[in-house]
């Protein structure tokens, strides 16, 4: 089925100076030549992305945008007009955000999370700053355990509000932050629970066992990185450790004690030392 906004699959039917054209369900699209393959001729079947140009014409394209109808993504503004603000998707015709669509009016060169959809009455593929509507709060289609992709959506008092797959909100606990995160930020976590209330609590620690490692691993890379020696202690602040290493005080002093116990470190009052 043709999908305005998303990659389709469509045979070559003319070959013009000036490029190919398309069949589709809503009638022939032209490739313009700068995006055509090599090696393709007429009868042949590629996948191209489908938009509408400035005068509101089907278009195709074999660049990859940043988002596609139905994504949330982080883009920013590059240009405001009258009619909104226009964003960079990565494709020539910048992508409209109207006035009506902006929960706070936006400005050129920053960047902000917007959710891409085709908007029913102009058919044309237009975005919304306005997330919640596109959020799916009943139809959890996820289980505990399982690992998925976070967007880092705002910050509150109990934790940072995430976008999960693009689909779910979800909390991030302060308490299991470890490393420097940014509004519009992707990260890899995985769903802890599912309340009965329909919310969704996430983490972004991996299974012990392998974090401490990783731990252990990044300790000795700064150690190497430094001359062998880190300015670092289980006495030392949790800022400074978050700040130096991106992981918890709790989890710095488990990865150290192992690297002593293995012999691979020595401890002072004031640094660690990495063992020759």
């Amino acid at each position: 089925m043709f999908k305005l906004g998303d990659f389709n699959k469509l045979e070559i039917v003319k070959e013009r100076d000036f490029g190919l054209f398309l069949d589709s369900e809503v009638g022939e699209i032209l490739l313009p030549t700068k995006y055509v393959p090599d090696n393709v001729e007429v009868g042949d079947s590629i996948d191209v992305f489908v938009y509408k140009d400035s005068e509101d014409r089907y278009i195709a394209t074999t660049l990859t945008p940043k988002a596609k109808v139905g994504d949330i993504a982080f883009l920013e503004a590059k240009d405001i007009n009258k009619y909104g603000a226009f964003l960079d998707w990565g494709l020539e015709k910048e992508l409209l955000v109207p006035y009506n669509q902006q929960k706070e009016k936006m400005k050129k060169n920053r960047k902000y999370i917007v959710s891409v959809y085709k908007d029913d009455v102009s058919d044309r593929i237009i975005a919304s700053q306005k997330i919640n509507k596109f959020i799916e709060d009943e139809d959890i289609d996820l289980v505990e355990g399982q690992e998925v992709d976070l967007m880092i959506y705002e910050f509150t008092d109990m934790g940072i509000k995430v976008i999960i797959d693009g689909k779910y909100f979800g909390l991030l606990y302060n308490n299991e932050v470890y490393k420097n995160l940014k509004v519009g930020d992707i990260t890899k976590g995985n769903i802890k629970k599912i309340r009965e209330d329909k919310k969704i609590d996430v983490t972004i620690r991996k299974k012990i066992n392998k974090e401490i490692d990783e731990a252990k691993a990044k300790i000795l890379e700064e150690l190497e990185k430094y001359n062998g020696v880190l300015y670092l202690t289980d006495k030392s602040s949790p800022e400074h450790i978050k700040n130096s290493l991106q992981m918890s005080k709790g989890m710095f002093k488990k990865a150290l004690g192992g690297l002593y116990k293995e012999g691979l470190v020595k401890l002072t009052s004031e640094a660690t030392y990495l063992k020759k």
